[in-house]
């Protein structure tokens, strides 16, 4: 349990404790919020109030003060070590058990807040353009780069999968205009992989976030997973069969990449589901991206990895 002691939440509405807190989780950090919902009897705590902790262990806002922050910053600071956590309700009576006098209870919301994960897609061919809006619609936030001008097309990247929430006209076309939020959360980037403007937009600490690479060559293919492990990337995973997955990996080997990260490599990337058309491919390796980020880098797949349909598809 880390020391709270020296921990002073800086006094900010809550407004501004939002603010703050859409700020770091925008930046890929994780912050826990706590929000008083009710107050019984005599305590120094308004409903509405909030306090949010950050990774660092600083914090904004707050919920009353005194012996009720403390105790709430404690329960706050566990939960951010718990991935799977889930917001619960506390009520803290304000008795002995705090050493406090006033004799009425106070009842928090404490809401861990995870990230959205971003997925970086190396190569808007068939797969790429399918997968890219298919993870943005799942709640990823998805930067699509190629250097080839027609492959990062808007027009042909953007409706090339299904999208959550928009319902079909009885022809089976889309209601409406795409939605301006699933355009926002897919980055189009004119540019190789390697290139600076690539990782604007992504968070500067990679941990937790994935590449994935499906370019229209295979030289270039290795070239992008050894970048992206070198870059750090908590996933990376590539589009290929099992015999294009060998000879990456040995290529990989040969050119000195460390062992234990040719061994993180997903490839062939995707769950098994006998998957053979691009759109089917795609989700494949949606479905996988889907298991790793509910346990972050806790695999829920076997150990001899996924089998999904060949590289070709990609181009």
């Amino acid at each position: 349990m880390p020391d709270l002691s020296q921990v002073i939440p800086r006094t900010a509405l809550p407004h501004d404790v939002l603010r703050a807190a859409l700020g770091a989780l925008e930046a890929g950090r994780r912050v826990v919020l706590a929000s008083v919902v009710a107050r019984h009897g005599s305590a120094p705590s308004t409903p509405g109030q909030k306090l949010c902790l950050f990774e660092d262990l600083t914090a904004i806002g707050t919920i009353g003060g005194g012996a009720i922050e403390r105790a709430a910053l404690g329960i706050m600071a566990r939960a951010l070590d718990e991935l799977a956590s889930t917001p619960k309700l506390e009520t803290f009576r304000l008795g002995p058990s705090l050493g406090m006098c006033c004799g009425g209870s106070v009842e928090v919301l404490i809401e861990p807040m995870l990230p959205a994960m971003h997925v970086l897609v190396i190569g808007a061919g068939h797969v790429g353009a399918f997968a890219a809006p298919l993870l943005a619609s799942l709640g990823f936030r998805v930067t699509l780069c190629d250097a080839r001008v027609a492959a990062v097309d808007p027009a042909r990247v953007l409706p090339a999968a299904p999208l959550a929430g928009v319902p079909l006209l009885d022809d089976g076309a889309r209601q409406g205009p795409l939605p301006g939020a699933l355009a926002e959360q897919v980055r189009l980037v004119l540019a190789e992989h390697d290139d600076p403007e690539v990782l604007t937009g992504l968070p500067r600490e990679l941990g937790e976030a994935a590449a994935l690479v499906m370019t229209h060559d295979h030289a270039l293919d290795q070239e992008a997973l050894a970048w992206a492990l070198a870059r750090g990337f908590g996933y990376v995973g590539g589009v290929g069969s099992r015999a294009k997955a060998a000879r990456t990996r040995a290529r990989l080997d040969a050119k000195g990449v460390p062992e234990g990260d040719v061994a993180r490599v997903r490839m062939p990337v995707g769950l098994d589901i006998g998957a053979r058309t691009p759109a089917e491919i795609g989700v494949a390796l949606a479905a996988e991206l889907v298991a790793w980020r509910a346990g972050r880098q806790r695999a829920r797949w076997s150990p001899g990895g996924p089998t999904p349909a060949g590289e070709e598809q990609a181009r």
